[in-house]
């Protein structure tokens, strides 16, 4: 009973946080299920925000400094506890999302229009662009690098940067990320429509459809493990995890574990992933000006991004005698497959038998390539200019 009312008495004096974190968990939870956007990540993380501010004795929730309190619950915030020690912090959680990530692409596409790599190379220009932005505000060069990280449109990249760098801002961040990524559609075309003309949108572009050989594709994953190993050490647990899931589905002789990395892991680690990030969410670390400022700098990371990656294709064309439909710029984004479907409706909406979806799926994989190495460029440089400029 005198928990009962302790609990009654604290929820009491911080009502107006407690509901408002309901309700943004709410809104993230109709987002998954109204919208479609993102459910395997969207809802778990709504539904942990709203189970982190469930007041219990004292005040106190289920998630944070009540681990320690010897109460029934005491269960239900150890494991949460377990989950996010032993597989955010540890980084488990992100690297596995890599190999079914992995598993998923195919990089034929690209290997058959490799210029393509440097699409997804420019879409990633937003991410330096908020860095420096974040640098101006405030934040230490670590926190500004995690933010600027959500730019690449990849939840486990970001992630995997706020858990070596912020893990203090681990919750604004994924969220901001994994929103803006299934907030795709709706970001992606007033950005395009607003850099490009009705007659660059109609560009056509020619269907690269050679057949890639199968020792191709296998060699693909290993050398590029290789040369990201030795030019950037950090990221190969970046790297290494994404070509491994993509050498099981390219070697066909594990077809079962391919399907299983693709279906079973994604969906098992996505759920625990979200709920653990949703039971960070506490409205003491949540409901700060900082999460503002990390969800607004993320969704400027965004937009540069797509505007990066279109303005660089309008570059090519003033060169080149074979243009190229500004849109696929965009697609070059790393939010897989996603970004190359709304390219292609847009193409679409303006000439109804303009079919660039192969070039967009191209830019589109090379985009989700350029992500991973972006956050391993951030890994390595972030430090070493630190200690160069001797910064603490």
């Amino acid at each position: 009973m005198e928990e009962l009312f302790a609990g009654v008495i604290g929820f009491a004096a911080n009502w107006w946080q407690y509901l408002l974190m309901y309700l943004i968990g709410g809104v993230l939870i109709y987002l998954a299920i109204k919208k479609d956007y993102e459910p395997m990540l969207l809802l778990p993380i709504g539904f942990g925000a709203i189970l982190v501010n469930l007041p219990t004795g004292g005040g106190e929730t289920i998630f944070g400094t009540v681990w320690e309190m010897e109460h029934d619950n005491e269960i239900v915030s150890g494991v949460l506890k377990l989950f996010f020690d032993g597989g955010i912090l540890t980084e488990i959680f992100p690297v596995l999302i890599f190999v079914a990530v992995g598993a998923m692409i195919d990089f034929s596409p690209l290997l058959q229009d490799p210029k393509m790599i440097f699409f997804g190379a420019a879409a990633q220009f937003g991410i330096f662009f908020t860095i420096i932005a974040a640098l101006l505000l405030g934040f230490d060069p670590k926190s500004a690098a995690s933010i600027g990280i959500i730019g690449a449109a990849d939840g486990p990249t970001s992630i995997f940067v706020a858990s070596r760098f912020a893990k203090d801002l681990l919750a604004p961040i994924t969220v901001a990320a994994y929103s803006y990524m299934s907030l795709v559609p709706v970001i992606m075309p007033p950005v395009i429509k607003a850099l490009t003309t009705k007659k660059e949108r109609m560009i056509r572009m020619e269907n690269h459809g050679k057949r890639i050989p199968r020792l191709v594709l296998i060699l693909f994953p290993i050398l590029i493990t290789i040369i990201s190993g030795i030019i950037a050490p950090i990221s190969v647990p970046l790297i290494g995890l994404l070509m491994f899931g993509n050498l099981i589905r390219e070697c066909l002789v594990l077809d079962k574990l391919s399907k299983a990395a693709q279906n079973e892991l994604a969906s098992l680690v996505t759920l625990l992933l979200g709920i653990t990030i949703g039971a960070s969410m506490h409205y003491s670390k949540f409901l700060t000006l900082q999460t503002v400022g990390i969800m607004l700098l993320g969704l400027v990371a965004f937009i540069f991004d797509v505007a990066g990656g279109v303005l660089f294709a309008k570059l090519i064309n003033v060169f080149s005698k074979k243009k190229v439909n500004p849109m696929i710029g965009a697609a070059g984004i790393s939010a897989f497959p996603m970004a190359s479907r709304i390219v292609q409706k847009l193409a679409k909406e303006e000439d109804p038998y303009n079919f660039i979806l192969m070039p967009a799926v191209s830019a589109n994989v090379a985009g989700q390539l350029g992500s991973v190495i972006a956050g391993g460029m951030v890994l390595a440089l972030v430090p070493w200019l630190m200690k160069l400029l001797n910064i603490v």
